[in-house]
């Protein structure tokens, strides 16, 4: 019943340490805690379940999303087919027209024209009671056309109330009107004087309304919108925050299989609003590419006429030199001629001359751009490349240059955003620049090796007479000229056919359509779960933190794994209203535990059972030591012990009020010499119980309980009743309890249930396995449980509620976990 103390006879010091270190944490205790607060759990899940309803319903903003397909034409911005092109040179084969194309949807000179021309700084919205839900402009009633001279406030809501037939009340929020206002025309702040909010007004179709910060009309919307709104409440934004929405929110892809077949999509809280915006996009970049490519090919073919009709004249020149000298010099029949060199000088000519024609062309494309000569430039292809990259850096350049004209108007040079737009054409034109370098390097390499093997091949020819390699030079000079001609012949044809047959080149498979996509965001599920596990995990970290900095004693297995001292008993909880439980109820359970107890004492000590000393402590006040010293006195007085119960707590008396004493005299009396044994020694409605107070406090209470006369008033009292008690002061505040222990026969140290902290029981821990210490048992103070029979350990208390053993059973209600147990248990046995 009573675990037997072990020696520690060879331990070592790791294993000492052990005794009296209680776990950092207790997950048993934290189990049944959580177990205890569910209706916490219950509270916080409907909170959580309630709040996740509102936000789905009247909070998440759901974001929809649009697709469209197009294909890209093969035959593209009049380039020159693959093997003519610089990527042939290069071994590569990649969608650089894609690229280009992907480059111009994202660009910010695209978005910009399309924020302007759709006017996606002006935002619709309406709200109800809790929620607002985005707009698409042709879902509003009328449509806010603003004074672009005039400053506007931006992110200003402005109310729109539908009055009756084409009235409309327009109404400002109370504050929040600024003096930094936006100019449309500028795209660019300016500071106002301070003025006064405008006040609410009714306002008619086409009429306009102005106040410092605003200037604007409605207009009506030509389609009737199927959905009507109490209120319609309008945003401006700026240019720039418009495009950078709108540039966020759109991706390109390409076909895994065929990629000349591009996927665009568009995200945004309207689905209306993505189909718009994709089908206005495509449409107005297949009308730019249209435009281009025209532009770019007249210009191609004006440079490719006049480069023929300069190499036409050399032509001429070269052939009539060469007439010249077949009929004066007579060199048209040479003997020996090595005519399989001569066709491979013929052909590494005709290369050489392709390159230096594409390389001019190059050079005009390179003075094109840095002149900034946009309207005048030839197709990259009449230089034999073909560059995505490239154009989309030069429609960005030229784009760039446009918008620096209009800023220089308003913007001195040193400004920022002239500063801005500068670092952009540099970027810009670096990014230029080095494709064309590229490029032009690739030629140059390309023209070295050419060069090299005409030298290896003609060093044969050097051994003809002068006049015969006057007429070969003649003859491979005019065969160069004529490869060039025929080269930018073939060229001018080609720019010819297309310019003919020019058509987009940007076909749609697939245009964007509402066709009630469902939401891809935000994931209110998900959100949702997570609201409510955030709100289940609210009781869950509280009691856990509780848990982990609780430091108090809550489990007795964890208490008797710690400290390995013997538990005597379990005492319940003192429902009485004073400290005679065992007197006033004798039948309860806390009265049977103390009986318990007083069977268990015995086996603390090997001596008589009949000539007990029996000291009673704990760490601190208030853990229930005089209420047990009282209450164990009476046991063992009602059961025919002549007991005497010494309250040797002498700083802090508290026997006398249960017993109704007078605590004038008492045992700091007798210590003091002022009194005898039976002057202080009073009797009690227990024929075999009688009390010695503690007296009144004296100034040196650890030197009298430490004195010769009170251990021969222990050895007299010794001789005079079978059981003593001494309820001793507390051993975590004081010294005085240890020396009592030398001459008691059995020690019990008091432990209160969630009361006593663990790091309190460390020093009566370590001198009793130390053996400084002898004949020690624990009582568990105060213990209280919900579960019924076998919880914890009962030693007396808790057993028998609901089986009619006890007083309170004619009270007890069975828990709802036993009841399901119980009844499991009666299905199963059957």
């Amino acid at each position: 019943m009573i675990p037997e103390k072990k020696t520690l006879a060879g331990k070592d010091e790791p294993q000492k340490e052990k005794y009296g270190s209680f776990a950092l944490f207790d997950i048993e205790h934290f189990l049944r805690k959580i177990l205890r607060n569910w209706y916490w759990f219950a509270l916080m899940l409907s909170i959580g379940y309630v709040v996740s309803w509102f936000y789905g319903k009247y909070y998440a903003q759901n974001i929809y999303s649009s697709n469209l397909s197009l294909s890209i034409s093969s035959n593209t911005a009049s380039y020159f087919t693959p093997n003519q092109s610089i990527n042939f040179i290069w071994g590569q084969n990649g969608n650089q027209d894609g690229v280009y194309l992907k480059k111009m949807l994202l660009s910010r000179s695209h978005n910009e024209f399309l924020v302007t021309e759709l006017g996606l700084y002006v935002n619709y919205q309406t709200k109800g009671m809790i929620k607002s839900t985005y707009l698409d402009k042709n879902d509003s009633p009328v449509f806010l056309d603003i004074d672009k001279k005039h400053l506007q406030q931006v992110y200003y809501p402005i109310t729109i109330t539908p009055k009756g037939e084409n009235s409309y009340e327009i109404s400002l929020p109370e504050e929040g009107q600024s003096t930094h206002l936006y100019s449309y025309d500028s795209e660019g702040f300016h500071n106002v004087e301070p003025y006064k909010r405008a006040q609410n007004k009714i306002l008619k179709i086409n009429e306009w309304y102005t106040t410092p910060n605003l200037r604007f009309r409605l207009l009506k919307n030509p389609v009737k919108p199927v959905t009507k709104f109490d209120n319609i409440i309008v945003n401006l934004s700026t240019i720039n925050d418009g495009v950078n929405g709108i540039i966020s929110t759109i991706g390109v892809e390409f076909d895994k299989e065929i990629n000349t077949i591009m996927i665009i999509s568009k995200s945004g809280f309207n689905l209306n609003s993505t189909v718009n915006f994709l089908n206005k996009s495509v449409l107005e970049l297949q009308k730019k590419r249209f435009a281009d490519r025209n532009t770019v090919d007249k210009n191609t073919e004006e440079y490719l006429t006049e480069s023929l009709k300069d190499v036409r004249r050399k032509l001429d020149s070269s052939a009539a030199y060469l007439n010249y000298l077949k009929v004066s010099e007579k060199l048209y029949d040479i003997t020996n001629r090595d005519e399989k060199s001569l066709e491979k000088i013929k052909n590494l000519e005709a290369k050489k001359a392709d390159i230096l024609s594409k390389m001019n062309s190059l050079r005009r494309i390179r003075n094109s751009v840095e002149s900034q000569s946009f309207d005048k430039m030839i197709s990259p292809s009449a230089a034999g490349f073909d560059d995505g990259l490239f154009s989309a850096s030069v429609s960005e350049l030229k784009a760039l240059y446009l918008k620096k004209r209009e800023l220089s108007s308003i913007y001195t040079p040193n400004s920022e955003p002239i500063k801005e737009i500068n670092r952009l054409i540099a970027e810009s034109k670096t990014n230029s620049s080095g494709s064309l370098k590229n490029v032009y390097n690739v030629y140059t390499t390309e023209l070295g090796k050419i060069d090299q093997q005409i030298l290896e091949t003609s060093s044969d020819l050097n051994a003809f007479p002068e006049k015969q390699r006057k007429y070969l030079d003649a003859e491979r000079g005019y065969n160069m000229i004529e490869a060039t001609y025929n080269s930018l012949l073939n060229r001018q044809n080609d720019s010819q056919m297309r310019l003919a047959t020019n058509q987009s080149d940007i076909s749609v498979i697939d245009p964007a359509k509402n066709l009630g996509q469902a939401p891809i965001g935000p994931n209110v599920k998900g959100t949702k779960m997570a609201m409510i596990a955030g709100f289940l995990g609210l009781p869950f970290i509280l009691i856990l933190i509780g848990s982990l900095f609780d430091s108090k004693i809550r489990n007795i297995k964890e208490l008797l794994s710690a400290t390995r001292i013997p538990l005597l008993g379990v005492i319940g909880t003192n429902n009485n209203e004073n400290m005679l439980t065992v007197l006033d109820s004798p039948k309860s359970s806390v009265a049977e535990a103390f009986r318990g107890i007083r069977a268990n004492v015995r086996f603390l000590s090997g001596e008589d059972e009949n000539s007990k000393v029996i000291l009673v402590t704990s760490s601190v006040g208030g853990e229930g030591k005089t209420y047990i010293s009282i209450n164990l006195a009476s046991v063992l007085g009602l059961s025919d012990k002549k007991t005497i119960l010494l309250g040797m707590d002498l700083r802090k008396p508290k026997i006398f009020g249960d017993f109704n004493i007078d605590n004038k005299l008492g045992i700091s009396n007798y210590l003091t010499g002022e009194t005898t044994i039976d002057q202080i020694i009073n009797r009690t409605n227990i024929p075999n119980l009688d009390v010695a107070t503690s007296g009144p406090i004296p100034p040196n209470p650890s030197e009298l309980l430490m004195s010769e006369k009170n251990v021969k008033f222990i050895e007299e009292l010794r001789q005079l009743y079978d059981f003593i008690i001494i309820d001793s002061p507390p051993v975590g505040l004081v010294a005085d309890s240890y020396e009592l222990m030398k001459y008691s026969d059995a020690n019990l140290y008091i432990v209160r249930h969630e009361y006593t902290e663990k790091y309190m029981l460390k020093m009566i821990t370590e001198k009793y396995h130390n053996n400084e210490i002898k004949h020690l048992g624990i009582v568990y103070n105060d213990y209280v449980t919900k579960q019924g029979y076998g919880y914890g350990y009962g030693y007396g208390y808790g057993y028998g509620y609901g089986y009619g053993y006890f007083d309170e059973d004619k009270n007890y209600k069975e828990p709802l976990l036993i009841k399901v147990r119980n009844k499991i248990r009666a299905i199963f046995n059957r």
